[in-house]
């Protein structure tokens, strides 16, 4: 879990952070959707933003999944494809505007 803490800024520990990996962007529905891989354990680990702008404020929501590659481009292309999920599944319900 500290992983997580890291990555979003809430950690404070010694250890240094997990940099996220600059990736593909792509836009699905309306969404774009960044793929931010990034090194855990020896692997890539899935990762990513799914942003929109909604009444004139980008907003965003990151997720991490359990899913970690040995190659970059694996990991880009599992986190663009989890993106497009959640996007197809929740919609703007993402960002609490509940439809």
């Amino acid at each position: 879990m500290s992983f997580l803490k890291s990555l979003f800024g809430r950690g404070g520990g010694d250890a240094a952070p997990a940099q996220p990996v600059a990736g593909r962007e792509i836009e699905h529905k309306g969404f774009m959707i960044r793929a931010m891989p990034f090194k855990e354990a020896g692997q890539y680990q899935t990762a990513g933003v799914i942003a929109k702008e909604i009444a004139g404020v980008v907003r965003e929501h990151k997720f991490i999944r359990a899913d970690r590659f040995s190659v970059l481009d694996d990991a880009v292309d599992c986190a663009l494809g989890k993106g497009r999920q959640i996007v197809d599944e929740q919609g703007e319900r993402l960002f609490g505007s509940g439809v």
